[in-house]
């Protein structure tokens, strides 16, 4: 519940700031207030039922307001959370385009009405979109530091960026910092210690503010953070920065992150500020304070209060008097009052505005720009081999790609390179290109699947196009919530300011017989079920060179899955197809002509179809294969085609039959096929359990050469 802007006035005692001269203090005064008036005017909208959430920055406005004034809009890089509104003030976001936000407006610049309000974003003011997620945006941070860095010795990769799509957005300044904050809460996630991990060992020029109001929503400090105090934990990073505030205190707070600030600026390495603050309102209107906070704790809040502090030292030191205080409070008022109004009567998104900014509208990866024919050339290459050397050509046209993840180096200490072969990935899939591109291109990073997801998302939003490996699909899990909530959506959340067209690639499935639970899981359809995300998988040496390329010449991310029982097979080899040559995604390989019935696969499983159509074919059954290749988008065409051709159909896939991708193309056809069919559709898919170490197991678990001819045989007999 909200209480009166102005409270008790309290016994104040400040030291004097050099640089905060009469009107500064007046600005930062005015910025407080403002911020408060807006929470104020939100929640009485919200309560008329006028907007639709509410989220306050009360008890934060001091700290938040100076933070901003240090920090130059438009030149550092800046990650917010939702309580930094008076931040976002001083740099410039105008009280309209908060209110806009507020009601979900067409025209609110940070999403254009997708996200809730204080939800920041804008990129004139190099403001990263900002998701309700907690603690993300530390990694995030972390890759645009990184950019940081990278930018300052690769002015052709700054020129490309500035090239691409969004690229008028791409800036980079000699001694910009970035700025990340998060609440008291946002520490206890392991984002958060995977981001501090990175910054210090790489000593970023980055700048961390937590602001602690002493609770987690209704979770008190002593139980979400050890002794209390997240700045005592985290000391004894090496090269780290660190300093207290009272964050109520516009003076001390000024003090504390200048000095931080000026750290970061000087690149001695990343600073953290940790600003106790209070909060005088609930976590939102959606929660109610009253029901786990004593009333002497909020009394306590009350006489904190940093609007009445600051009120105070200006009567006092003469700087405003009552009267002025008054009409400069009376004058916010009715700047509220007129943003609000107007923003009441902005138009709102239109319904057919939804899927817009899904994906890239300048770039469409599945069009026929991206039909270029192969020019083969040189001796047979595996798939593992094709990885290498199309990362390779792709690194040599365009600067701004970076190759990271865990071993994918040939050595992170480079001076080993002299007397040893190196590593160059657990598959060999990048051997060699940190010897050829660099130790800032090619390296490794901390065991840490979200840190190597949410550093690539930094990165792109930066205008760099990070490939980046996830070792095993199996353990991709801790990177899920990087993947779904931040990669996925950051185009359509931000109404297409701002874009992470990463490339991720991940080795997956089985079929190696001793690859057990934990080394041969697939799962692409939770991936395929994301909005926003590419998702492709090749079975061939020439398929991985046309479509590894489409993906990294995209402009959206993509999943690029690539099968590990594939990677070194004699029969899925290619020749060079040349550094041009590139397959639109959406496209299908017929991979054989048949008339009796259809197989839809894709991944390892094709094979598996091939040898199983030539034994039938010795029987006198002509299958006819289907290879996806692209699972998300489709070759909806091809499908259509091919089983108004056979009447029958056999969908094959190495994920476990229910809730499988192959349960939704079958479920596709039934729906819009249904008066093509001669027969039921068919899945042929692995055992609803996990993948056994003991090959003899393995083989009955998953899809086998077997299991596809008896599927075919049955459904013919219909």
């Amino acid at each position: 519940m909200a209480l009166p802007t102005r409270v008790r006035l309290a016994k104040l005692e400040i030291p004097k700031v050099q640089d905060l001269d009469h009107d500064t203090l007046i600005r930062i005064y005015r910025t407080m207030y403002l911020s408060r008036r807006l929470d104020d005017r939100e929640i009485q909208l919200k309560r008329q039922n006028k907007i639709f959430f509410q989220i306050s920055s009360a008890g934060h406005e001091a700290v938040c307001a100076v933070m901003g004034l240090l920090l130059r809009p438009g030149v550092d890089w800046l990650f917010p959370y939702y309580r930094d509104r008076a931040l976002c003030l001083m740099l410039g976001v105008t009280p309209y385009e908060t209110l806009l936000a507020a009601v979900g407006a067409k025209d609110d610049p940070s999403s254009g009405g997708r996200q809730m309000p204080s939800h920041w974003g804008q990129p004139r003011l190099n403001l990263v979109s900002k998701s309700s997620c907690t603690g993300t945006q530390f990694l995030h941070a972390v890759g645009a530091a990184e950019a940081t860095q990278y930018y300052q010795g690769r002015a052709k990769a700054l020129a490309q960026a500035k090239k691409a799509p969004l690229g008028q957005y791409v800036r980079h300044a000699h001694d910009e910092i970035v700025y990340v904050s998060g609440g008291d809460g946002a520490t206890s996630e392991g984002e958060f210690w995977e981001s501090l991990n990175v910054a210090c060992a790489k000593k970023l020029p980055l700048l961390y503010l937590i602001e602690d109001n002493g609770y987690a929503i209704s979770v008190p400090i002593e139980v979400q953070t050890a002794g209390g105090s997240i700045s005592k934990l985290v000391r004894g990073f090496p090269g780290l920065h660190v300093a207290e505030c009272d964050g109520t205190d516009p003076f001390e707070s000024y003090a504390v992150c200048k000095e931080a600030m000026q750290y970061c600026r000087e690149r001695r390495g990343p600073a953290l500020v940790h600003a106790h603050v209070t909060r005088p309102y609930s976590h939102s209107l959606s929660d109610d304070e009253k029901l786990y906070k004593s009333p002497e704790e909020r009394e306590e809040e009350a006489r904190r209060d940093p609007i009445s502090k600051l009120a105070l030292h200006l009567v006092r030191d003469g700087i405003l008097d009552q009267k002025q205080i008054e009409n400069l409070e009376a004058e916010v008022d009715e700047e509220v009052r007129a943003a609000a109004d107007q923003a009441l009567a902005a138009e709102q998104p239109s319904v057919e505005s939804i899927l817009t900014n899904v994906y890239s509208p300048e770039i469409d990866p599945s069009s026929v720009t991206f039909e270029a024919p192969p020019n083969s050339h040189g001796a047979p290459k595996t798939m593992v081999e094709m990885v290498a050397l199309t990362l390779s050509d792709e690194m040599a046209r365009d600067e701004r790609i970076l190759v990271f993840g865990e071993d994918v180096a040939d050595a992170s200490r480079e001076e080993n390179l002299k007397h040893v072969k190196g590593k160059g990935g657990v598959f060999k899939a990048t051997s060699g290109l940190q010897r050829k591109y660099g130790h800032d291109r090619v390296f490794n990073s901390p065991l840490a699947e979200a840190s190597i997801v949410g550093r690539a998302i930094g990165m792109a939003v930066r205008g760099l196009k990070p490939v980046a490996e996830i070792q095993f699909f199996d353990y991709i899990w801790p990177a899920m919530m990087q993947i779904r909530d931040e990669l996925c959506v950051m185009r359509w959340r931000s109404n297409g300011a701002f874009k992470a067209p990463v490339v991720l690639r991940v080795p997956i499935g089985g079929y190696l017989t001793g690859g057990g639970v934990y080394h041969s899981q697939s799962g692409e359809s939770i991936f395929t079920h994301c909005p926003g995300l590419r998702v492709v998988m090749p079975s061939t040496a020439l398929d991985v060179a046309g479509l590894l390329r489409t993906a990294i010449r995209s402009d959206d991310p993509v999943m690029f899955l690539e099968h590990k029982h594939l990677y070194r097979q004699p029969y899925n080899r290619s020749e060079n197809p040349g550094p041009d040559f590139t397959i639109p995604f959406g496209k299908a390989r017929a991979v054989k002509e048949g008339s009796d019935l259809s197989i839809i696969t894709y991944g390892a499983v094709v094979h598996r179809a091939e040898v199983a159509a030539a034994q039938l074919q010795r029987e006198g059954v002509n299958v006819e294969i289907l290879d996806l290749r692209s699972l998300s988008p489709f070759d909806w065409e091809a499908i259509s085609a091919t089983v108004r051709k056979t009447h029958r159909v056999i969908v094959v896939y190495e994920d476990m039959l229910s809730w499988g991708y192959g349960a939704e193309i079958a479920a596709r056809i039934a729906d819009q096929l249904f008066d093509e069919l001669d027969a039921p559709v068919k899945r042929v898919a692995a055992m609803d359990t996990f993948c056994a170490y003991q090959p003899k197991l393995e083989d009955v678990i998953l899809p086998q050469v077997g299991h596809i001819t008896a599927a075919v045989k049955q459904l013919l007999d219909y």
